[in-house]
């Protein structure tokens, strides 16, 4: 069984960092044919056919087709599928967790928002180059700091360019929580006092006073 580091970092929607030594990931493929020859599930059938007056349905192949063209690309890219990829179930649009290991930089799923069951596993060495990797990016929705040393957690914290950090935990919310994103993840926050900003306008008034009291 491999041994993580005491720090595993889990950024979501700009890159998804996980700490491994590199003697033990364990590199399984769980593909019946070579990479580039990998095809993409093919929807079965849903209950209902009848695309032209079920608009729900073309949204849920739409989504399909989209996660299944990034899983697609990954295949493609030569990162290792460790597991999933595959449909789930014979009817609907559901898809199997797919998990990548050996994900780069610079490929297509660990650059974009897939939202779908899909996580890349990247390798690094040090938090410098976390910061600096995590940060490389388009995106800046939330992270998740995974880490025994407090100090370890509060220097990514305050060097993520992301609008959540959370620490040994991921996904808390709360009315009172404000929730979004820097750059293109988003503009404003919602929930708590910040989520009536968007609603508010600062005015400014100023007069002069005749004999004011405090002079």
């Amino acid at each position: 069984m491999a041994k993580f580091p005491s720090c595993v970092v889990k950024v979501v929607v700009i890159i998804i960092l996980v700490c491994f030594p590199s003697t033990t990931l364990s590199r399984k493929l769980l593909l019946s044919s070579p990479p580039s020859e990998a095809s993409p599930p093919k929807p079965h059938n849903n209950i209902v056919n009848d695309e032209d007056n079920n608009p729900k349905e073309k949204t849920d192949l739409k989504q399909f087709d989209k996660i299944t063209k990034y899983i697609r690309s990954g295949v493609n890219s030569v990162a290792t599928l460790e597991t999933g990829g595959e449909q789930f179930g014979k009817k609907g649009y559901y898809i199997k967790p797919t998990v990548f290991s050996n994900v780069k930089d610079d490929m297509l799923i660990a650059q974009d928002e897939i939202f779908g069951p899909v996580q890349s596993i990247l390798k690094f060495k040090d938090l410098d180059e976390v910061v600096r990797r995590a940060n490389n990016s388009r995106y800046g929705l939330a992270a998740g700091v995974f880490s025994q040393n407090i100090d370890t957690a509060n220097t990514l914290v305050r060097a993520l360019r992301v609008g959540t950090v959370w620490i040994n935990c991921f996904d808390t919310f709360d009315a009172t929580i404000p929730f979004g994103g820097y750059k293109m993840s988003g503009q404003g926050r919602e929930k708590g006092e910040y989520g009536l900003m968007n609603y508010l306008q600062v005015k400014t008034v100023a007069t002069i006073l005749k004999n004011p009291a405090w002079l």
